[in-house]
């Protein structure tokens, strides 16, 4: 008995650690790292009061869109978890049915498409922007369920012309990428 009481201490001082590293670890993919099962996972979390994923992602994110200029955080799509404006960003989106063609469970493009697009104008230096071109590749069919993680990269300022790379990724696997011109715009004047 206290073997397994020792291990379950150590167990729950890795999953912490483990947390640290990465705060969007499913329960399914800790268990999977653990090895043990989801349940064991998730009754470790209540024990330490680790909140769920979701909790996790909605605590990071809320942090972030105060940093955002150009877009209010009700306009970003998914959860905006890392940005520095002119620089990067990241967001996720947890797909699911609505999303998705009733008889194949593929996700429409454009929830794809804003998800990139609206990372894209959040993570450049301007109180509001346009996208003037976009050249985009869908790489990969996105399915119900998944979850997606799309990072942007501001590539080149020139005046008031942004170049943004924004690539989505399903894990490790590419899923979607593009390639944005934004260009800001003064903010009109109140009358």
């Amino acid at each position: 008995m206290s073997r397994s009481s020792s291990s379950k201490k150590e167990r729950q001082q890795e999953l912490i650690e483990k947390i640290k590293e990465d705060p969007f670890l499913t329960d399914e993919e800790l268990a999977e790292l653990f090895n043990v099962s989801v349940p064991t996972i998730r009754l470790d979390r209540l024990e330490m009061g680790i909140p769920e994923l979701r909790e996790r992602i909605k605590s990071v994110a809320e942090n972030n869109y105060s940093k955002v200029k150009s877009l209010q955080g009700g306009e970003i799509i998914g959860e905006l978890i890392d940005i520095t404006l002119g620089k990067y960003g990241v967001s996720i989106l947890e797909t699911d049915d609505s999303m998705a063609f009733e008889r194949t469970k593929i996700i429409r493009g454009h929830f794809i498409y804003s998800l990139a697009e609206s990372l894209a104008i959040a993570v450049i230096d301007a109180d509001v922007a346009l996208v003037g071109v976009a050249n985009i590749k869908y790489k990969n069919p996105v399915y119900s369920g998944t979850r997606l993680i799309a990072k942007a990269e501001v590539k080149r300022t020139r005046g008031n012309s942004y170049i943004v790379w924004v690539r989505i990724y399903d894990r490790q696997t590419e899923m979607f990428r593009g390639k944005f011109i934004l260009v800001s715009l003064e903010k009109p004047q109140e009358k």
